[in-house]
């Protein structure tokens, strides 16, 4: 599920020359901004069928932190 949902991640974020690693903080990354927020929820919701609460992603900060919610749930 790793490698799936950090491949999803990196369409989101149009980045294709780079490695994503769960340790990075997603927010900083160049190409974050609010369109990529909208993707990510959509994401959880459409893949994961899970609905995350903007205070819960919030609390997020990590490539991890998305993967382990989309998890956990």
């Amino acid at each position: 599920m790793e490698k799936e949902f950090i491949a999803k991640l990196k369409e989101i974020l149009e980045i294709e020359d780079r490695e994503l690693n769960l340790s990075d903080e997603f927010r900083t990354y160049e190409e974050w901004n609010s369109l990529a927020y909208l993707s990510v929820i959509a994401l959880f919701d459409e893949e994961y069928d899970i609905q995350i609460e903007e205070v819960e992603f919030k609390k997020l900060r990590t490539v991890g932190d998305l993967i382990a919610a989309a998890q956990n749930k």
